[in-house]
């Protein structure tokens, strides 16, 4: 089977794309970093994203020694596509977290995720699934904190778009106008620095959405989400793997004050907020998120073997 790429990395940037059996669906995946790298770094996009979200980050991960992996989640670009809503619920994304984890071979896994993919990370980390390093969030909170959040009005209005996604037909009519333009279009209109998103990116992210059965897998995400919940697997929310969250505070979709009581179920808990960065952190500040990452990432205290 023939498989059609959804991003051609620019050849100096060190990153390939590779086609990964897991979980009964084959994964469009950016590689970059050591072959040979027994440690991973899993990064996981959100919506209406792809791997290509992480095109800043994944160099200087590989540069670090790790073995980077961007995987298209299941739904997006040339990634296999299930239908119906019962495929796309959060315990079944986390399946395919550790089917893609298994894949990999690695011995040592930091998982590092943004909107979408941070729902299914913290879900995989509170579950446990497979054993963590670390855990690095981008811009959603930890789930116990958001079901707190959603009572009040303060976000409840700006998480309108997960009631309009519930609606048959009529999001991917809307979405999927002028080739899915808005799509593209979303990333400038929402960001704290348009010029991060150039035509390029535009073309990218509403190219993918804009094959058949695209979006209604993008939105089947939010269906299950409110049709198919999870919550009662997470317990009492607790999180054992050191943690960093790192939050663009100008999110047009999730309020400050979910970030608020996030200690309370991560024990070794970072947070680092951007005033001056949006919903779509690693992508508007990257040069700000990749500092982050290696100065986190390189701290003694952090790493097992060193105590």
């Amino acid at each position: 089977m023939e498989h059609t790429q959804s991003w051609n990395p620019p050849a100096d940037s060190g990153i390939e794309i590779e086609f990964v059996a897991a979980n009964g669906l084959t994964f469009e995946v950016a590689i970059a970093g050591p072959k040979d790298a027994k440690k991973l770094a899993l990064c996981l996009h959100g919506f209406p994203e792809l791997h290509y979200s992480w095109r800043h980050q994944m160099p200087v991960l590989a540069d670090m020694g790790y073995r980077v992996w961007a995987p298209n989640m299941r739904g997006y670009g040339a990634t296999t596509r299930p239908e119906g809503i019962d495929a796309y619920r959060v315990s079944t994304l986390a399946q395919d977290v550790a089917a893609l984890i298994d894949a990999s071979g690695a011995e040592e896994v930091t998982l590092i995720a943004h909107d979408w993919g941070a729902i299914v990370a913290w879900y995989f980390a509170i579950t446990k699934l497979r054993p963590l390093a670390r855990l690095i969030i981008c811009n959603v909170p930890h789930p116990l904190c958001a079901q707190r959040e959603i009572k009040h009005w303060h976000q409840l209005k700006k998480s309108w778009y997960i009631f309009f996604f519930q609606l048959p037909w009529l999001p991917e009519k809307l979405l999927g106008r002028n080739k899915a333009r808005g799509i593209g279009e979303l990333f400038k209109q929402t960001s704290c620095n348009p010029q991060n998103f150039p035509e390029e990116a535009a073309q990218i992210y509403g190219t993918a959405a804009r094959q058949p059965g695209a979006l209604t897998a993008m939105f089947n995400y939010y269906r299950a989400l409110l049709r198919r919940s999870d919550n009662e697997k997470l317990g009492d929310g607790t999180v054992d793997v050191p943690t960093l969250i790192l939050w663009g505070e100008q999110d047009v979709a999730i309020d400050i004050r979910c970030l608020d009581g996030t200690g309370e179920y991560v024990r070794d808990l970072t947070e680092k907020r951007y005033p001056h960065a949006s919903h779509w952190v690693q992508q508007d500040i990257p040069d700000e998120v990749n500092t982050a990452l290696r100065e986190w990432l390189g701290h003694p205290r952090l790493h097992p073997a060193l105590g």
